[in-house]
């Protein structure tokens, strides 16, 4: 049984940690790092619901080993400036638990991650612009597990503009889209599912910016988790299976078409 089920959700708060390091007035926003405040927000709302770890780029396999992950129902990710140091094989990591039934909650930047590419099979490209611009966030779900006691519209007064075209694949459901002062639109809270995993991508946080101190933000992200963290009873990867007739139940161990 995952923890997800018998327990607390099991979650692993991933950050790049790069801005914070070299940017004297990012470690002045975020002076513990952009994953501490964001596992401060998770804690916040789920409580006793929730077991929280932080990782980073610079950690040994950037913390996200396979007994780590093994031991992750939800993983959250923020990366911006270093997408390409992240390793291919941890990638594929990270890839293969998300296909098995891990949660994976994308944030920000985090939209061109390598994870995040490759899980949408798309550029997930868009427009954007760096300028204070306020944000409104709109609910289009009222009825959504993530939109509850989100504010509507959710205000945040100065972030980075995203906008469309965002090029990534149809959401299964859209919960948030975002209006900008110079009259942008975005899809900011799109819900996908690959294999066994729930994915949640979700706008706003740049880093010159308070974001992830913002209440209404915190509130998204943990509802993200929770929705995320799914019902599953067993991590298990999606496999090709040969049936017999009349055999509903038990695979005959077939994996594939060159074995």
């Amino acid at each position: 049984m995952t923890s997800a089920e018998t327990g607390p959700v099991r979650v692993t708060v991933w950050g790049e940690n790069r801005h914070e390091q070299i940017e004297e007035h990012v470690a002045k926003i975020y002076p513990y790092g952009m994953h501490a405040a964001i596992a401060d927000g998770i804690r916040e709302n789920l409580g006793d619901g929730c077991t929280v770890r932080t990782a980073t780029l610079d950690d040994p396999e950037h913390g996200l080993t396979e007994d780590a992950l093994a031991q992750t129902d939800v993983l959250t990710w923020w990366g911006h400036a270093a997408h390409a140091e992240v390793a291919d094989e941890v990638v594929e990591r990270v890839h293969r638990h998300v296909l098995s039934g891990m949660g994976l909650v994308v944030l920000h930047s985090g939209h061109w991650s390598k994870i995040f590419t490759t899980l949408m099979g798309t550029t997930c490209t868009l427009r954007w612009r760096s300028e204070h611009d306020r944000e409104l966030i709109w609910t289009v779900d009222p009825t959504h597990p993530i939109a509850r006691d989100v504010p509507h519209p959710l205000i945040i007064e100065e972030d980075e503009m995203y906008g469309e075209f965002f090029d990534i694949p149809a959401p299964e459901e859209l919960v948030f889209i975002s209006s900008f002062t110079g009259g942008e639109v975005f899809r900011s809270g799109c819900t996908f599912r690959r294999g066994h995993g729930k994915i949640f991508y979700f706008r706003p946080g740049d880093q010159d910016y308070p974001t992830y101190h913002h209440r209404g933000v915190r509130k998204v992200i943990a509802n993200g988790v929770a929705w995320a963290a799914g019902d599953r009873s067993a991590r298990e990867y999606p496999t090709l299976l040969r049936y017999d007739t009349g055999d509903f139940f038990h695979g005959q161990g077939y994996r594939g078409p060159l074995q």
